[in-house]
């Protein structure tokens, strides 16, 4: 097993579902992947209908210098909440962004609840094709569509 396959098992392995608070219920992976724990928390949940549902709490740590939810935030969680979106497609394997392209619709502020729901357009041998929309208070943030690349074992 290489590094990456290890990591791989590492952050599946750290899969949690929180028992008490806001997000009980919810699920998350703690330690696995540094990138997002520093950005995040974020969060998971399976819905009626077979709907995946991300979503977190703005903090101040999320805001741009004009207070405003900043873009870059925005653009991780999606990142973060397509995986999830095409969990079932990916099928246990790894996957990276091949493509990536949203639009900024709107915003949000210190303690909004932003969440993020999308679908697989296609799952493909190699490639899965996910669009999402996410939200705050009713209202869009941003819009977006992406391709995931399957990779290969080694």
């Amino acid at each position: 097993m290489d590094g990456g396959d290890q990591f791989e098992t590492n952050y599946a392995s750290r899969l949690q579902t929180v028992s008490e608070g806001e997000w009980a219920g919810w699920s998350h992976y703690p330690g696995g992947d540094p990138f997002e724990d520093l950005a995040g928390p974020f969060y998971w949940r399976n819905e009626p209908g077979g709907v995946r549902r991300c979503a977190f709490r703005a903090e101040q740590k999320h805001m741009n210098g004009g207070g405003f939810l900043h873009g870059g935030c925005v653009m991780t969680f999606a990142d973060y909440a397509l995986f999830v979106i095409a969990g079932e497609a990916i099928q246990g394997g790894k996957a990276v962004t091949a493509t990536f392209n949203g639009e900024f619709v709107g915003t949000a502020h210190v303690g909004a609840l932003v969440e993020c729901t999308g679908q697989v357009v296609k799952a493909g041998r190699s490639m899965v094709f996910v669009r999402g929309i996410i939200e705050s208070g009713g209202e869009p943030v941003m819009s977006f569509s992406a391709v995931l690349k399957k990779t290969r074992r080694t």
